[in-house]
């Protein structure tokens, strides 16, 4: 089906099946990337991903077009994840202070204990991606959704202001205050954003272990080997930028996020019981 999404939005609404199955294909990759970064852990990102997809498609048809359609599905996956339950991880109350207190903890520049002999690249990632994702959390929702929204994902002022269905001038203000709070902690603390800090992935990888933040048996966040091995290189460019730039850069880095594929199918179950539901009704 070769279509553009807005397209096949239109045919959607007015009852093509498989018109709806390709535009959830097309918007559920950045539902679930917005709902990772919003609340950490994949598995409350996947549910929360799931509740968002099913306003979107009972709600389809109150797009009218008045903005790009990925716009509108932002809006309806961030009034779902400013009120949603606090993830597991949110219910830890992390906040910058407490965060720097545990990233100086169990540093050790021993061997890394691989039990499992998992790539250790595997490991650093897993290491730098929850790490990065957790100071996310030291925000307030509203601050880290304009931050995710205006650096991370780069979206104009605006868009992401009407995303959250404010003045641009606020989101401007919540955007330069959250950029801020993360710049400062990271300059002080990130060994990656500035190589004078004593954290780096490497020394926390034991401690990680051993604490069981880490699960070797069930990586979170590192799948894709060639691309761990990559980082160092990725690192090496990173650091050529401005102190404030190495940041967001680094959260840049990240792998594309993608849905599990259990996840596919559960919502083509869902489009099948939408579909049915509207063929009752009309019946």
């Amino acid at each position: 089906m070769d279509l553009n999404l807005e397209q096949l939005v239109k045919q959607a609404q007015a009852g093509d099946k498989f018109a709806l199955e390709h535009v959830v294909e097309q918007i559920q990759n950045k539902v679930y990337g917005l709902a990772l970064r919003m609340l950490w852990h994949p598995e409350d990102a996947r549910d929360a991903s799931q509740e968002i997809l099913v306003r979107v498609i009972t709600h389809l048809g109150s797009f009218k077009g008045k903005s790009k359609f990925t716009t509108w599905v932002y809006q309806v996956a961030a009034n779902y994840l400013r009120t949603a339950r606090k993830s597991r991880m949110e219910q830890q109350r992390y906040a910058f202070e407490r965060f720097g207190y545990e990233l100086d903890e169990g540093l050790s520049e021993a061997p890394i204990q691989n039990e499992n002999q998992i790539d250790e690249a595997l490991l650093l990632e897993e290491v730098k991606i929850g790490c990065t994702l957790g100071m996310l959390l030291c925000l307030d929702r509203q601050h880290r959704l304009a931050y995710i929204l205006g650096d991370i994902l780069e979206l104009p002022s605006p868009e992401a202001a009407a995303i959250m269905e404010i003045k641009p001038a606020t989101f401007r203000k919540r955007l330069s205050r959250a950029r801020a709070e993360i710049i400062h902690f990271t300059s002080r603390k990130c060994g990656l954003v500035n190589s004078r800090n004593a954290c780096r992935c490497r020394r926390r990888v034991n401690y990680a272990l051993q604490s069981q933040r880490i699960d070797p048996g069930r990586l979170l966040f590192a799948h894709n080997l060639e691309r761990a091995r990559r980082f160092p290189e990725v690192l090496r460019e990173i650091r050529k930028l401005e102190e404030a730039q190495r940041v967001v850069a680094l959260y840049r880095s990240h792998p594309a996020y993608a849905v599990p594929g259990s996840f596919i199918a559960m919502v083509k179950d869902l489009i099948k019981m939408q579909n049915l539901s509207a063929s009752e009704g009309s019946a």
